[in-house]
């Protein structure tokens, strides 16, 4: 663990072009259930039951239900050490991408700037039929304003199954990706695609991939440096500088 540690920590340092993309796992760590481990009666439902248009096509007030009580969740959380320590190494790095697959906005209260988030947000809701959008606080959405006078419905602004990504988000990370020397991947299971590729396909050879997760995951063949640990106990490690 030590070797790898420092050889990370020395890449990292050296980086002419750094790429980071998290997942989950780094948000867990602020009491944030990862996507699939939302408690009570939702144990019941499939997640593409809650998290798909032909869901919210069915039953509008279920899926807004779920989603509010994510929001007050959200809302309830505090970044961690490892939000912190990521948006640390932001202000050093003049070449920085961080990309997420999170929808809790915790990177962008840590400070961390022009974040990538691949699966949308849960700050606003948008109509599906004119793109109207509302801001959301941590009250969530009134159920009985989900209909929109365009005739249209308002949705959690988040990327769904079945969907595709936002292309300019996705360009914008898949760029930067092909050009990073080290990859920094953290707290995803590498199994959600197609932003799992923006490890495994899109950078080059020659990227130092590292990863940091308290398990092994598909993305563990491609790193160079394995990290097992949580994001909050080794980032702010990693983001350290010689005294």
């Amino acid at each position: 663990m030590s070797a790898g540690l420092d050889e990370a920590r020395t890449r990292l340092l050296g980086a002419r072009s750094i790429f980071v993309l998290t997942g989950s796992g780094i948000s867990s760590e602020s009491g944030l259930p990862t996507f699939r481990g939302v408690g009570g009666f939702w144990r019941t439902l499939r997640v593409e039951e809650l998290a798909s248009p032909e869901g919210f096509a069915q039953d509008p007030q279920l899926v807004w239900t779920w989603y509010n009580e994510r929001l007050a969740s959200h809302a309830g959380a505090e970044p961690n050490a490892g939000h912190r320590a990521l948006a640390a190494l932001q202000a050093r790095h003049g070449d920085f991408t961080l990309a997420t697959q999170n929808v809790d906005s915790l990177h962008l209260r840590a400070g961390s700037r022009d974040v990538l988030e691949l699966h949308g947000n849960l700050r606003e809701a948008r109509c599906d039929l004119c793109g109207a959008r509302r801001l959301l606080g941590a009250e969530g959405f009134p159920l009985a304003e989900i209909e929109h006078e365009c005739g249209g419905r308002f949705r959690p602004d988040i990327v769904w199954f079945g969907e595709s990504l936002p292309y300019d988000v996705w360009e914008r990370a898949a760029e930067a990706a092909s050009r990073a020397d080290v990859v920094l991947v953290v707290g995803t299971s590498g199994l959600v695609n197609p932003a799992a590729q923006l490890v495994t396909h899109y950078p080059s050879g020659s990227a130092f991939v590292i990863e940091v997760n308290p398990e092994a995951t598909p993305i563990s063949r491609r790193a160079d440096a394995a990290l097992r640990g949580t994001a909050a106990s080794l980032l702010p490690e990693l983001a350290e500088t010689p005294a």
